[in-house]
C-alpha cells in the first residue's frame, strides 16, 4: 500500500531530518477555498470533548523507536477531524464504490461512512457504485441511507458488489463530474489505491471541487503505522482453524506433516499472528525472512530433526515466501491480474510435492 499514488505524494523536509509524506489537497489546485465549521461543534455527542478536534499541524511518525541523536524520521499527516470543512453539508454528494477481492467487514466499511455522514456530518446524498470502478460508467447505483445499511454489517461480501480492473480514468471523472459528485470514497488495495490516486490527477486537472478518499483494504495487514487493518482478526480467526486441522491430521499418521499456505503475498502478518494463537505450529515461513531448503540448518534439516522428536508436524507458510526458491522460468512469474497484481506461484503445493521427496529419502534410509 505504501507506493499508493506515489506520484501524488508531496515530500516536506524539515529541521533535524524531519520528512513529512503528505497527501494531495483540495486547496493545491483550487486555492482559497472558503472554509465551514465543522459541524461535529454542534453535535451534542463530539462539543464536550476537549481537543477532539486535530490540529492542522499534527503528525504521526513512522518509526517510535529513534536515536537520539540520529535524524527525527519520516512523518505522515495525522487523520481525524478538524475544526473547518471544505464543504457544507448540504451541498455534499458523496459516493462509495468497492474494487479488487472480497475482505471481511467491508460492509461493516460502508455501514459506517454512510451513518457518519448522515448522523455526524448531516450529509443525506450518499451513492453506492454498483460493481466496482466499471460501475461508474456502465452500471446502476444505489442510494444509501442509514435505514438501508443499517443490517448489511451482518452480511459477508460487499454489498456494492465488486470488479477488478475497467479502470477508464477519463470515463469515471466524467461520470463523477455529471452526477454532480464532489466526495468520492475508494476501498480497496493497492491497485485499487493506484487508482484512486489517478482519478484524483484528472480531477486536479479539470479543477473540479471533488475530494478522494482512499480506504485501505488489505486483510494482510501490510499498512505502516496504524494498528491493524480491517479484515485481519477474521483471517486469523479462520487460519487458526486450518491449522487445528492440518495438525489433527498429521498426528493421525507416522510422520504426517501438515502443510498450510495462508494469504500474504509481501507480508507474513496473519500466518505469523495465527501461528502464535494456535500453538500447534512448528515452523512458519513469511515472505520478511528468506529460507532455504538444502544443507546445514535449512528446512529440510529441521523437517527431519522434529519427525524424529514428535513423528509429526505442521508448517504454516504465508503464500509470498520463498518465491524466490522457485523456478524463475515458468511464464507465471510475469503474469499479472486485472489490477496489475503479480500473479505469484503456488508455493504451498511446491513445498509439498518437495518434503514427500524428503519423506521418501528419510523412508529409504530407514530401510537400510
Amino acid at each position: 500500500m505504501a507506493d499508493s499514488g506515489e506520484s501524488q505524494m508531496k515530500i516536506v523536509n524539515g529541521e533535524a531530518g524531519y520528512v513529512l509524506e503528505d497527501v494531495p489537497h483540495l486547496t493545491d489546485h483550487i486555492p482559497d477555498l472558503p472554509t465551514y465549521p465543522n459541524p461535529l461543534q454542534d453535535n451534542p455527542a463530539y462539543s464536550a470533548v476537549r481537543q477532539y478536534f486535530v490540529n492542522v499541524d499534527d503528525t504521526v511518525a513512522q518509526k517510535i523507536v529513534v536515536h537520539k541523536d540520529g535524524p527525527r524520521g519520516t512523518h505522515f499527516r495525522r487523520a481525524g477531524p478538524r475544526q473547518k470543512v471544505y464543504f457544507e453539508s448540504d451541498e455534499v454528494h458523496a459516493c462509495i464504490v468497492t474494487c479488487g477481492g472480497l475482505c471481511p467487514g467491508l460492509n461493516t466499511v460502508i455501514r459506517e461512512i454512510v451513518c457518519g455522514l448522515y448522523h455526524m456530518y448531516g450529509v443525506t446524498k450518499v451513492l453506492g457504485i454498483d460493481g466496482g470502478y466499471r460501475g461508474f460508467y456502465s452500471k446502476n447505483t444505489i442510494s444509501l441511507t442509514p435505514k438501508f445499511v443499517n443490517d448489511i454489517h451482518k452480511r459477508g461480501g460487499t454489498i456494492l458488489g465488486t470488479s477488478r480492473g475497467g479502470h477508464d480514468t477519463s470515463k469515471i471523472v466524467d461520470s463523477i463530474q455529471d452526477r454532480g459528485i464532489n466526495q468520492v470514497y475508494i476501498i480497496g488495495g493497492d491497485g485499487t489505491q493506484k487508482g484512486a490516486a489517478v482519478i484524483y490527477e484528472e480531477i486536479q486537472r479539470r479543477e473540479l471541487k471533488v475530494a478522494v478518499a482512499g480506504i485501505p483494504k488489505t486483510i494482510d495487514n501490510d499498512i505502516p503505522v496504524i494498528d491493524k487493518s480491517f479484515g485481519f482478526d477474521t483471517a486469523v480467526e479462520e487460519a487458526q482453524r486450518a491449522i487445528n486441522a492440518a495438525h489433527v491430521e498429521a498426528e493421525s499418521t507416522e510422520n504426517g506433516i501438515g502443510v498450510v499456505k495462508l494469504m500474504g503475498r509481501y507480508s507474513g502478518f496473519i500466518a505469523m499472528y495465527a501461528t502464535l494463537a494456535s500453538r500447534d505450529v512448528d515452523c512458519c515461513l513469511i515472505p520478511e525472512s528468506p529460507f532455504y531448503l538444502e544443507g546445514q540448518g535449512g528446512l529440510f534439516e529441521f523437517i527431519e530433526k522434529r519427525l524424529k522428536e514428535n513423528g509429526h508436524m505442521v508448517i504454516v507458510i504465508a503464500e509470498g515466501a520463498g518465491q524466490d526458491l522457485l523456478s524463475k522460468s515458468l511464464e507465471s512469474m510475469d503474469q499479472q491480474d486485472a489490477s496489475g497484481n503479480k500473479l505469484l506461484q503456488d508455493v504451498g503445493l511446491w513445498m509439498s510435492q518437495r518434503i514427500k521427496v524428503l519423506i521418501w529419502t528419510i523412508f529409504q534410509k530407514s530401510k537400510r
